[in-house]
Formats: structure tokens, sequence, C-alpha cells
């Protein structure tokens, strides 16, 4: 007798074509898979539902504590379960930042206390911190994250131990990734160049929302992407280059592999369904860095996705509140960066699938399986084998509706508006984690504190 059986769904198991099968749970874990039926003391009718593995989001930014009027670890990770997110890795933006074991460990039991799903982290690698990079990986942490900018104007306190704006820097900061272990991840864009558009730009009153792409043109990703990946060369450090908009980015990282260096390549929905028009029709709430390019780049990128250059994609759910999106009368320069991210991820890439611009099996390795391999949270993650935790999203194949920031649990719904409307298919259904429904019928049904920490494998 199993504590949970999944009973009659096409269950997604690593080929192409999902088998029609049970799924039998004991405690929290994947402990049977059976053509036939399988007796529990819960019993899940998925017939005529299709059964993935829980979706691995790296990259998410919670923003508490500091900035609970954003988001929350309970909020956040609400929208991730509506989103058919199971497992979240938390980018190191917050107040203070977790540059330290310690802060980490903090962070580490805020987190518990809170979520719905599970939890891993990114720690902050940065030059004013650099001697904490070493003890900091030993927290657990999945990855470390490094801006290549200075602390934007009022939010010092959201980036000490963050950042890296000088190239001496950079090669320090790697040096000490390197020795730690642990892969760094990387914001390439060459801050620099944007701050001197910016500054020309706006002397010329140059501001409009189109404006915000032309000051990070291409190159500047281009040109930072290539120093990371010469330093990661130089240094032995693991890399991730982050939310790749440009398909030059990409071919560097090919190029890069080819000469032995290890990189993992993320993406975005952004940059996969939208482009530079989105700034025109929505102004700053469809500002995010690097910045929506152009029809051309972004029906390029897609090629990077389906071939396999593209390991990863993540949501980088950014939330910032409407007041903070309307900020500047007009100046795109003034309000921040980013907009929700988790609930839409899942449903876009699905009706991709739908679409045949990629296959199911390869939208289920860029969701779920990669991220888990990449941050060291795979067999637990990301796949629906015996032995794995039982993780799973239930979504109904033949479904389609409309993507509504009303059904969204993120506390920056309001500011979710790019994707608002949109017909898609694959929004879950139900949602479980360990075992536990967490989301179905539109509510969350887990309480605060289900969520658990997950650590890098060995760590």
């Amino acid at each position: 007798m199993f504590d949970l059986v999944i009973r009659r769904g096409a269950v997604c198991l690593g080929e192409e074509t999902p088998v029609q099968c049970d799924l039998g749970i004991r405690d929290g874990v994947i402990a049977a898979i059976s053509l036939g039926d399988l007796d529990g003391r819960d019993v899940v009718d998925a017939e005529g539902k299709m059964v993935l593995p829980g979706t691995v989001d790296p990259h998410v930014h919670i923003r508490a504590p500091g900035h609970d009027e954003r988001e929350t670890f309970h909020s956040g990770t609400c929208d991730a379960a509506a989103g058919g997110v199971t497992t979240i890795m938390e980018m190191p933006i917050s107040s203070p930042p977790p540059y330290s074991k310690e802060i980490v460990e903090s962070r580490m039991r805020l987190a518990a206390s809170e979520a719905v799903v599970d939890v891993a982290f990114f720690g902050a690698a940065g030059m004013d911190q650099i001697d904490s990079i070493v003890p900091c990986a030993q927290s657990g942490i999945v990855a470390f994250k490094t801006f290549l900018h200075e602390a934007p104007k009022g939010r010092e306190a959201e980036f000490i131990g963050l950042t890296a704006p000088d190239t001496p820097d950079l090669y320090e900061v790697m040096k000490k990734i390197a020795e730690s272990g642990v892969i760094g991840a990387f914001h390439a864009e060459n801050n620099a160049m944007i701050q001197r558009n910016i500054r020309n730009m706006t002397a010329a009153g140059r501001t409009s929302p189109k404006d915000h792409e032309r000051s990070r043109p291409p190159i500047c990703e281009i040109e930072t992407t290539a120093k990371v990946l010469l330093f990661a060369e130089e240094t032995g450090a693991t890399v991730e280059i982050c939310h790749i908009s440009t398909p030059r980015a990409v071919e560097l990282v090919n190029e890069a592999r080819a000469r032995g260096v290890r990189v993992i390549a993320e993406t975005c929905p952004s940059y996969l369904f939208l482009n530079v028009d989105a700034l025109d029709r929505f102004g700053a709430f469809a500002k995010c860095n690097p910045p929506v390019r152009s029809e051309e780049e972004r029906s390029a990128m897609w090629t990077y996705v389906v071939d396999g250059s593209i390991d990863i994609i993540g949501s980088d759910h950014a939330p910032y509140t409407k007041e903070e999106k309307m900020k500047g009368d007009g100046n795109i320069f003034v309000p921040p960066a980013g907009f929700p991210g988790l609930g839409t991820r899942l449903p876009l890439m699905y009706t991709a699938v739908r679409e045949k611009k990629l296959s199911l099996r390869r939208m289920i390795e860029l969701i779920c399986t990669n991220p888990a391999k990449a941050f060291g949270l795979y067999p637990k993650k990301g796949v629906i084998a015996p032995g794995s935790d039982a993780d799973l999203v239930l979504i109904d194949p033949m479904r389609q509706g409309a993507i509504s920031k009303d059904e969204m649990f993120t506390r920056c719904r309001d500011s979710a508006l790019v994707f608002e409307g949109w017909n898609v298919y694959g929004k879950p259904e139900r949602t479980i984690v360990r075992g536990r429904t967490v989301f179905a019928g539109g509510k969350i049904l887990a309480e605060p504190g289900w969520g658990a920490i997950v650590r890098r494998a060995g760590s």
C-alpha cells in the first residue's frame, strides 16, 4: 500500500512519448512505476492528464528580507506552485546578500519557515567580500552569482559582496570561485559601456522605452560573455552565463566548450517570446536586463534552444511593485528592470511544444532535468524515476486558457503584464511536492514551511 498513487496518467519518463502508467509514492519518494493499477491510501485519477516532473527554476529573485513588498518566500513559492515549479533556486539579492555562510544559513531558516515548495540558494561572490567566497561554499549553496556592475544607486545594501565591476576584480573573484569548486553564475553585460550610453542618451533626451534596448546593445553582452569565458578558461572555474539574450553570446559559449571550458548557458522566456516591440507596448513593465531584443534575434535564439546549445531556461522572476515600475515620468532609465515570471514559464514552453517549436523531451530537459543536473540536485529532482522525490505537475495537454495575473500569487502580480491574456496550453492543474499536493483547483493547499531546503550534493 502506497501513501499516494497517481493513476493512469500519461507520465513523462524521459522519452518523447509519455507512458500511461501508475506512480506509487511512499514517504515523499517515487517508489514504483507500474503498467498495472497500484493501491494507495490516497489516489489521484490522472487519466487524460499529462504528468511532468516538477519543474526546477534556476533563476528566481525573492527580494525578502528587506523588500517584503516585492516578494516573500511564502508569496514567491506559492506563485511557483501555481506555475508548476517544485524547486526554486533563489538569487542572492537581499538585504544583506548571502555572501557568508552565516547569512546563507539565516536565509535558509527564513525560507524553511515560509516556503511551500523546495528552495535551493545561490550565494553572493564579489570583490568587497572576496575572502568569504570559499567559506560560503560550505553552506550548501548550489552556485555563486556575480554582477559585473556597481551597486545601483539607492540599492547599495542589496549588492554587498555581490559585484565585480572592474576587470581585475572579476579575475580575482573567478579565481576564488574556482578554488571553491562551486559554479559561478554571471550577469554578463559591460557596465561601463552601458553607463556611457545612458548618460549620452539622457543628455540628448532619448529616454523612450525602446531606448532601454538601445542603451544595452548586444555588443555589451557579447564582450562580457567573451571575457567571462576567457577567465573561466584561465582559472578553471565552471561558469554559467545567465539570461542570454543574443545569439552571438551562445556562439561564444559553443566555441568555449570546444576548447574545454565548463559552461552552462541559460536563457529565459522573455528572450524567446518577446521582442523589442514589447517595450513600446508595455514600457517599463517590459524592462529587463539584458533587454528584449529584435525579432530577428528572438527568432534565432530558438535555433540554440532546439539544438542543445542552451542548457537551461530560467524564469528570471524579478518582481517589483507597480508603483516602482511607474517611476520616472516616462524616462525608461528610472524604473527598475525585471518582472514576474514564475507562473508563466511552463505554459509558455509547453505551448511551444504544441506549436512544434521544440519536442516535449527537450522541454523537460530545459526546465526540469538539466537545471537539476547542472546544480547538483539530480536525481532527487528533475526526473520521474524510482528513488526520486515525488515532485510532479499534472496538466491537461488539450486544454487551452489565458494567462491571467489575477491567478498569480506573487505580490507583484500587477506588474505581470507582458504575457497577460496570452492563450496557452499547459497551465498546471495540480502541483505535488514530495508526495503532497501543494496546489490544485487554483488554491494553495500546503501550509508555510512544507517546502524543504535543498543543498548541493556533497556539501
